[in-house]
């Protein structure tokens, strides 16, 4: 199980005069400091899945990027079966598996060597590596591409190899940040189909989405980020009931766009 309890990080304004009109109008914008994340808790336990919302810029990606201990929160705790893991980054790193926003691949590698060069960094042996490439490779149907060069990937192809790359050494949580985005209808069905393998595992899976089609058809648990605060944290069945059903005004009323009145 995965908790996070009071996440929160500010990043300091270099230059106030060269902000839009937009941000300078966030309430999240204090003094010299844009506090991108200010009160984030939710939860994920074995074998569930949660999909996390938000409207662009809510403070999801950042949110993630701390999870991964990419950069550290200014408050608030993440554990991982009981296990504070911001107090040890490279505990973090051999419980969690993260897919950031960008696949950041080495062109000049193969996918098989991509994958295999992230095996080398958690410390398994050739032999495990080889075979969880294999076992990967199945899963996200890679065969007819594994050992070409990834600067000749389509971006199914690259996002399949970032997701087994960060898979590669069976992590205890997986990290998706927007998973699907710029893929096709049969890569897409590829990587959801993944996640319905892990969440049979009992792995338990974070990925943020703007497709509540994705969220219908996989999701145990939602949160909804807004303005860097958790505005919702329950089952699909609550978020659900907050709009008669429906996923589009449910995650509206979250952010407080739609009136509950209205929708209902």
């Amino acid at each position: 199980m995965i908790k996070i309890t009071q996440l929160a990080k500010k990043f300091a304004v270099e230059n106030p005069k060269k902000l839009s009109e937009q941000e300078k109008k966030d309430p999240r914008l204090k003094g010299r400091f844009f506090h991108s994340v200010q009160d984030v808790s939710f939860s994920c336990a074995q074998g569930q899945v949660l999909g996390l919302l938000g409207p662009n810029g809510a403070g999801k990606t950042t949110t993630l990027r701390m999870l991964s201990t990419a950069i550290k929160p200014d408050a608030g705790s993440v554990e991982i079966n009981n296990v504070d893991v911001l107090r040890n980054p490279i505990i973090a790193r051999q419980k969690i598996g993260f897919l950031s926003g960008s696949t950041g691949l080495y062109g000049r590698l193969s996918g098989r060597e991509n994958i295999a060069y992230f095996g080398q960094l958690h410390g398994m042996s050739p032999q495990a590596i080889s075979s969880r490439i294999d076992e990967l490779a199945e899963l996200l149907d890679m065969h007819s591409f594994l050992d070409r060069r990834c600067e000749n990937f389509s971006t199914g192809m690259k996002q399949k190899t970032a997701i087994a790359r960060a898979v590669v050494h069976s992590p205890e949580v997986v990290i998706l940040d927007e998973p699907t985005t710029g893929l096709d209808i049969m890569a897409t069905q590829t990587v959801l189909d993944f996640i319905r393998r892990l969440k049979a595992q009992g792995t338990p899976v974070i990925f943020s989405t703007h497709h509540l089609d994705e969220v219908d058809e996989l999701c145990d648990r939602v949160t909804v980020i807004d303005k860097g605060s958790s505005m919702f944290d329950g089952d699909i069945a609550s978020f659900r009931a907050l709009a008669d059903g429906s996923l589009h005004k449910a995650f509206l009323t979250s952010i407080g766009q739609v009136p509950a009145a209205v929708v209902a």
